[in-house]
């Protein structure tokens, strides 16, 4: 059974005070369902923390009541950081098997409400409570220390590492739903404050309130609805990694892309050559580095002097981050997995205007949770020639 995404549906991200969690579910689910007179026979919800920073669980069947759905099969995924991803696979599953016709997913986070603190708290969920979190070590200073063991034993340097936020910025001037719609220069990075050492703040992706939704639909329906300009989800593939990075073999291999990336081109039947563009878990520029050298695009190492060549770059090799990226589109939690599918779609339905990939017929999304500990890819592709 072949999997569509019919349609999508984003907000901006950003500083979204006047609009609630839910309200922000809903404006971008309507958004996927106006396209098609089509009601869905379930929903999936990715988000991460909204119990802790909205004090609301529960989110399937609130969402799926306020959409008017009652009634239909409904429920929240999480996975840290790639619970988008995961609502993804998930209801690619449920499509693909047969047992739903029309499934929304949607992704949401609302994180401006929180204090800075309490959102590097939450932020921090993802790694052991009874360890990591216990002595004090945030998101931040573990990416931190990964980044000063890369560049220390790779010989890479914290300017050529900087090209990512550089051109996550350059490619989101003009993506209307980006946080960040300006570029940024390596002296601005250089300036910018130290969060923590080798890290400033403008290498860091920000928090930011958002919601994105895509409309999977079956085979079947498809036809049904007679549209052709479609993107076949042609490969979900789920790995996770020891759960702490500094308890692995090797640091600086990251396991879990590793496998998730050839478990997915091994179901899609196709090679990496066959890849037009990657939308990357740029969460920072070393977890960029080490997922590009991980599915196997670049060498060991390599990732950074190759971005620095314009290898990454909208008209390179192999675009990566085509609006933005976490680092500029910005990274409300939960639903980053779900702006990652939308932008893919865009790309694969040549609605992408000035950040179009020339000729793109095959995208990969790839959206973690930890530091890779939780790494979802998903491999999409055009449907019409």
């Amino acid at each position: 059974m072949k999997v569509f995404i019919a349609s999508i549906g984003m907000s901006k991200v950003g500083d979204l005070w006047d609009k609630s969690l839910v309200e922000l579910a809903l404006d971008a689910g309507f958004k996927a369902l106006n396209k098609f007179n089509l009601k869905p026979d379930s929903l999936v919800i990715g988000n991460m923390f909204s119990g802790y920073a909205c004090n609301q669980e529960h989110l399937g069947a609130l969402i799926a009541d306020s959409l008017g759905l009652t009634g239909i099969s409904a429920y929240k995924v999480e996975a840290a950081c790639s619970s988008g991803a995961a609502a993804l696979a998930s209801a690619y599953s449920r499509v693909k098997s047969g047992d739903s016709d029309v499934c929304l997913v949607i992704g949401v986070e609302k994180m401006r409400d929180m204090s800075s603190k309490k959102a590097s708290n939450a932020l921090a969920m993802a790694e052991s409570a009874e360890f990591t979190q216990f002595f004090g070590a945030n998101f931040i200073s573990l990416n931190a220390m990964l980044t000063r063991y890369y560049m220390n034993e790779l010989k890479v340097s914290r300017e050529e590492l900087a090209y990512f936020p550089l051109l996550a910025h350059k490619n989101a001037k003009n993506a209307e739903h980006a946080q960040f719609r300006r570029e940024i220069s390596l002296e601005d990075i250089k300036k910018a404050p130290i969060i923590a050492d080798p890290l400033g703040l403008l290498e860091c992706s920000p928090i930011g309130d958002g919601a994105a939704s895509v409309l999977l639909v079956s085979e079947r329906k498809a036809k049904e609805i007679g549209e052709d300009n479609l993107v076949e989800i042609i490969a979900s593939s789920i790995a996770t990694n020891r759960f702490s990075f500094y308890e692995r073999n090797d640091m600086l291999r990251f396991e879990a892309t590793e496998r998730a990336t050839n478990q997915a081109l091994e179901q899609a039947k196709i090679k990496l050559d066959d890849i037009d563009f990657v939308e990357v878990h740029d969460a920072f520029p070393v977890v960029t580095a080490l997922s590009l050298e991980a599915m196997g695009f670049v060498k060991k190492g390599e990732a950074p002097k190759l971005a620095n060549q314009g290898f990454f770059d909208l008209k390179g090799e192999l675009p990566i981050c085509t609006f933005g990226g976490l680092k500029a589109r910005g990274h409300p939690a939960g639903a980053t997995g779900i702006y990652q599918a939308c932008e893919a779609y865009l790309q694969l339905t040549y609605q992408a205007k000035s950040n179009q990939v020339e000729k793109a017929g095959i995208g990969m999304i790839h959206n973690v949770g930890g530091i890779d500990t939780t790494a979802i890819v998903h491999i999409l592709k055009r449907n019409r020639a």
